[in-house]
């Protein structure tokens, strides 16, 4: 640690002493070094890790693109042998599974962790723990999936996995489908923990005067699609839950002779299915809002319209799922509702791209690659949102269900709006990263073979989907003009994967001679404020903000920066710091120190994906071993990070303004965090209701009368417990803020006992009333809300416990309380969480009786 008693407070330094300077730059680099040798990979700095997570979403969607190729030349001709069937149904599994839960989505939250930051003027992002071990949990599950096809265990029965074809052995055999459930539902973890970590460095890291209204589109496009990640990956999940539970318990959610219903999965799968769409539209096309004004040399027209238009399509992504699912056989005023939102969403969208068309026209553009990327990806989005039109009018897609039309849609959909975007992205961004341009040459040969080999592969696609090709078949036989079509559209897959590898050769090759020059491309925005080569604190001070483009608007805004004449200038304590402010208007608040280096997150990621794939092979005293390991790395965590006590209440930041280190409740990120988490832990558990309410809805009476249910007295008994519980928790708050710290710690313990007898009695209901979960969906769908409650009931006695030893260690006290602060918030979702549980298996029985 730096000496700090020689180091004269930051509000009386001269920013304009070189020594001065020098000085502060040499503890800043050691603060924020990335560590060397094998300690390398403990590094959680958002640089570093937004790397590593960009670099495996590239390798992932490379190993798509190679599954990609097997199966065009498997179709290039009449009755091919190219590929067995059994092996082609994986091959088309995994390029699908890969491409949208392995690339589409994991490269919006690489691209955001190594971006949000520099474009916030952050030195990182609040929790750069959770990104990293977000992004070990990503590696780790996307190995495990992408592995299987090596065994001959890959999925295969689409990226989708609809039941029974996936619940039932005698039709799926093998471990395929739970690889696919327990991987994937693994690597949702990471998409969570990022959606969290970027919804809160967007609210709370801030620069100070960075207010909303000042935020770059990018930062707002990144709010919406992480909020949208919160609220739909959450249904996923719980679809998750129930399909495992069939296949491992013979728990018959999907049975319908036992009650269950397939298309309840139908209903959860694409709850999340239709807003991932959008999740990976959106971000993508933030991109242009970042590249265009910057070519255009003009501000971006209409900042208001486009934001709106953001939140306007993430709010509609939500109301489309059912228009996939308009040949199942739903009501005639449900296809009408669900035909005009998905027509409606069209409005939002073409906002977008009018406002990026009318900056390029009001602008002088500059020809360049990224723009060259952004008008191709404009056509090829274009064509597709035509046909999404066309595919939400029921009558058509009756029609086109099911076909190679749709397959031509997606991709012209999913290549257009996210992956040449995420290109034009490369191309501008990579000065940034590496401190030197990628190569014009090679990135307009790499765009041309790019677009015309995508179009060659898969224009073709609509007239063979119209004239009945349908998806996902093995071969084909002569003779029914699909010939020529799909010959065609293998040649121009092989043309565009030639494009893409110049792409990975220009990225690849050793560079040699003079970086980049800063700020290469004349960007206003503050992301291009960054030293060449880069520095590891980041920014050098942490800004002012007065505009959306500081570096055109403010005067000497890069000189201010470099010569520390903004906030944190310094590490006086050779601790990483940034600053937090409101969410509204960007006033600072605190201090705060993030962790640095850590193996710790890799080590709780490793024992988690041990505690899946030990699920996945029924190896239970495994899975429950790595569990608790994983557990305990995680505990271990959250001690050493979020229970630390400062040397001292406030830290001098510069420019006359002293801020605390050290908050609590909704001051704090963790608060926020908290907050954040359960908001989607709650939408998981209200779509296991919907569940409930689902089968409710297709059965004449439900539950019928020859099904008990739990009765009213242990329900009523647990609720009651919860109740007292989440008094109890709330009292040891109060009390410990007060200085009572014996009797919030008798509180404490008591809350523990109680939560505990609460979760037990609700379970002892079903028990002594003898439901059994495999006779019938009911007692299986009460039995596994029973479970889900006391499950959370188990973790908030686990937080009371963790509290508890922070009280007898000292690390809780009345003015460092965060972490029961937290622990409080949680109780408020739990307490809700049973009264919903409680109300819903009690009433519901009660109704039905009376009806």
């Amino acid at each position: 640690m730096s000496d700090t008693t020689a180091i004269p407070p930051a509000s009386t330094r001269d920013q304009n002493d070189p020594d001065v300077r020098k000085g502060q730059e040499k503890r800043l680099i050691a603060t924020w070094e990335t560590p060397p040798g094998w300690r390398y990979w403990s590094d959680v700095n958002n640089t570093t890790v937004g790397v590593w997570y960009t670099a495996t979403a590239f390798a992932f969607l490379l190993f798509a693109g190679v599954l990609g190729l097997m199966i065009r030349v498997q179709l290039a001709v009449p009755d091919n042998d190219f590929l067995t069937a059994t092996f082609y149904n994986q091959v088309y599994t995994l390029h699908g599974t890969v491409m949208m839960f392995l690339f589409a989505v994991p490269i919006f939250e690489a691209v955001a962790i190594i971006l949000l930051p520099q474009m916030l003027g952050a030195r990182d992002l609040p929790f750069p723990r959770l990104s990293a071990f977000g992004y070990w949990c990503f590696l780790i599950g996307g190995i495990f999936v992408c592995g299987s096809i090596f065994f001959d265990s890959a999925p295969d029965s689409g990226w989708f996995m609809y039941p029974p074809l996936t619940t039932q052995e005698r039709f799926t055999p093998g471990y395929g489908a739970d690889i696919w459930l327990l991987g994937l539902s693994f690597i949702e973890v990471a998409s969570i923990a990022a959606a969290v970590e970027l919804i809160v460095g967007t609210l709370k890291c801030r620069p100070p005067g960075m207010r909303l209204n000042l935020m770059p589109p990018y930062a707002w496009y990144v709010l919406v699609v992480a909020a949208m990640i919160l609220f739909a990956f959450p249904p996923l999940i719980a679809g998750d839950i129930l399909f495992e539970m069939e296949r491992l318990f013979d728990w018959p959610f999907f049975d319908p002779e036992r009650g269950g219903d397939p298309l309840l999965w139908q209903h959860l799968f694409w709850i999340f299915g239709h807003p991932e769409v959008y999740i990976i539209f959106l971000p993508s096309i933030a991109l242009f809002a970042m590249i265009i004004p910057t070519f255009a040399q003009r501000p971006l027209l209409g900042y208001s319209w486009i934001v709106l238009a953001a939140v306007g399509t993430g709010f509609l992504s939500f109301g489309l799922w059912a228009h996939h699912m308009f040949t199942t056989g739903l009501p005639a005023i449900s296809l009408g509702f669900f035909s005009a939102a998905s027509e409606a969403v069209a409005i939002p969208t073409g906002v977008q791209i009018f406002v990026f068309l009318a900056t390029c026209l009001t602008g002088r553009v500059i020809y360049s690659v990224p723009m060259l990327f952004v008008s191709g990806s404009l056509a090829v989005f274009v064509l597709g949102g035509l046909t999404g039109v066309m595919v939400a009018l029921a009558p058509f897609d009756w029609q086109a269900h099911d076909t190679y039309f749709i397959v031509a849609h997606l991709h012209y959909v999913i290549i257009g709006g996210v992956l040449f975007p995420i290109l034009a992205g490369l191309y501008y961004y990579w000065p940034i990263v590496s401190s030197r341009r990628l190569s014009t040459r090679a990135g307009k040969w790499a765009f041309w073979l790019m677009f015309i080999g995508f179009n060659t592969a898969f224009f073709p696609m609509h007239l063979s989907g119209l004239i009945g090709m349908p998806r996902r078949i093995w071969t084909y036989p002569a003779g029914i003009n699909l010939d020529l079509p799909n010959l065609v559209s293998t040649i121009g897959a092989f043309v565009f994967a030639a494009g893409f590898l110049i792409v990975v050769a220009d990225v690849l090759r050793p560079r040699k001679g003079p970086l980049a020059d800063r700020n290469v491309w004349n960007a206003g925005t503050l992301e291009w404020a960054g030293e060449v080569p880069d520095q590891p604190w980041g920014v050098r001070s942490v800004p002012i903000i007065s505009s959306r483009y500081p570096i055109w608007d403010q005067p000497n805004f890069i000189d201010d920066i470099d010569k520390g004449r903004f906030y944190l200038p310094d590490a006086e304590e050779g601790k990483r710091e940034t600053i937090v402010t409101t969410v509204l208007d960007a006033e600072p608040v605190q201090c705060l120190r993030v962790p640095g280096p850590s193996f710790v997150p890799m080590i709780a990621a490793g024992f988690l994906g041990a505690c899946f794939i030990a699920a996945t092979f029924h190896w239970w005293w495994w899975m429950f071993g790595t569990l608790f390991l994983a557990v305990a790395a995680i505990i271990h965590w959250l001690w050493r990070a979020t229970s630390v006590i400062p040397e001292k209440e406030e830290k001098d930041v510069g420019l006359g303004l002293s801020l605390p280190i050290y908050v609590s409740g909704p001051q704090s990120v963790s608060w926020w965090a908290m907050f954040i988490t359960m908001l989607g832990d709650m939408t998981a558990f209200l779509s296991l209701v919907f569940g409930y309410f689902f089968y409710v809805t297709i059965h004449e009476r439900f539950p019928g009368p020859e099904l008990e249910g739990p009765g009213a007295v242990w329900p009523g008994v647990s609720l009651a417990l919860f109740l007292m519980a989440f008094g109890a928790a709330i009292l040891s708050h109060l009390r410990l803020r007060a200085g009572a710290v014996s009797t919030a710690r008798v509180l404490l313990a008591a809350g523990i006992v109680l939560v505990l007898a609460a979760s037990a009695a609700l379970l002892y209901g079903p028990y002594v009333t003898g439901m059994a979960p495999r006779a019938h969906v009911y007692p299986a769908i009460v039995w596994l809300l029973a479970i889900w409650t006391a499950l959370h009931g188990a973790v908030g006695a686990l937080m009371l416990g963790f509290c508890l030893a922070g009280t007898l260690t000292g690390r809780l006290t009345p003015r460092y309380d965060i972490d029961l602060a937290n622990v409080r918030l949680y109780f408020h979702f739990l307490a809700a969480t049973a009264l919903i549980t409680v109300a819903t298996l009690v009433l519901v029985p009660l109704a039905a009786g009376a009806a």
